[in-house]
């Protein structure tokens, strides 16, 4: 048996004394993270986290699942914790993602769940004590999509006129970012994040990684999904639905209409970037190529957004001709 899973029995049977007990995988993860389900006689079913802590710290994550849920938000309760050693007792939510069930049919009701959900985050979550999503870390992501994506996946290197192309398109990207209302932002709030569950639904996973940034960060992550897509009319009429429930919940003002269709569309250029060289790096680092196959309809939204914005046009072009054709 793997010392860390040795480890983490050792936890549950003699520090918290649930008796005999089976562990089984519940789910990966693209960090550093592991998730087990717990299995007892006679008794509910629990998820184990194991965090290695030189690799990840659970501070945020207890903390925030303490505010999210006194929120009314849907998360997991944390039954008990031994941060020292990276070890989270949590309730299980299921294993039901809205990945597994999103179809035409279901998906109305779904993300109408999800952004009464993420209406709330954004209203009332915590903002005082989060890491704000300043230039600095906007810019570091995106980075990645060269790092990662062209040089290390592809081997594409670019010219002088190239660079200065991305570099004037990753200025406006942040310029637009840093213009929008900043809230709280979940910064994963995605299909494979979020589980059919008991009411309330949606059940909400992996917020540990929260900050203070623009307002429609989580929205295109949810709607512009790099793991599903929707036709582009039917994303719009979502994103607007969400407008008006964030005017009316006192996010956006009335006034913020004209800005915010293209604020939800570079923010999704910024976030598709960094998803796409994080692809990468999870196959070339981690040695987990499973979602190398993401990455064509993440790049897909992006030369779609280029061709109503002029201004980021040569990315999009650099994509579709040069980037796409190599994967």
């Amino acid at each position: 048996m793997p010392k860390r899973l040795e480890l983490l029995k050792v936890w549950l049977t003699d520090t918290l004394g649930l008796g005999p007990v089976a562990i089984e995988a519940a789910s990966d993860d693209a960090s550093f993270r592991r998730y087990f389900r717990v299995l007892m006689d006679g008794e509910k079913s629990r998820i184990v986290m194991d965090a290695p802590p030189d690799r990840e710290d659970c501070h945020p994550f207890v903390e925030l699942a303490g505010q999210f849920g006194s929120l009314g938000l849907h998360v997991p309760e944390v039954y008990a914790a031994d941060l020292e050693q990276g070890f989270i007792l949590l309730e299980d939510l299921g294993s039901t993602h809205y990945l597994d069930v999103l179809e035409s049919e279901t998906a109305d009701r779904l993300y109408g769940d999800a952004l009464a959900a993420l209406a709330v985050i954004q209203a009332v979550g915590p903002s005082e004590t989060l890491p704000r999503y300043d230039a600095e870390l906007l810019a570091r992501e995106m980075r990645l999509f060269n790092e990662w994506l062209l040089g290390t996946h592809l081997g594409l290197a670019l010219d002088a006129p190239e660079q200065a192309m991305l570099d004037r398109c990753y200025e406006l990207l942040i310029e637009s970012a840093l213009e929008q209302p900043q809230v709280c932002v979940h910064r994963d709030y995605h299909s494979r994040n979020l589980l059919v569950s008991p009411s309330p639904s949606p059940g909400i996973l992996d917020f540990q990684d929260a900050v203070v940034g623009p307002v429609t960060y989580d929205l295109v992550s949810l709607l512009k999904d790099c793991y599903i897509a929707w036709p582009e009319t039917q994303v719009r009429e979502w994103a607007m639905g969400y407008y008006q429930l964030a005017v009316q919940s006192g996010i956006l003002r009335q006034q913020d209409e004209s800005h915010f269709l293209r604020w939800f569309d570079l923010m999704g250029v910024q976030r598709h970037l960094k998803a796409s060289g994080i692809f990468a790096r999870l196959k070339h680092r981690d040695a987990k190529p499973g979602y190398l196959g993401d990455i064509p309809r993440t790049l897909g939204y992006i030369v779609e957004v280029a061709e109503r914005y002029p201004e980021i046009s040569g990315l999009g072009e650099l994509i579709r001709q040069r980037v796409l054709p190599s994967l």
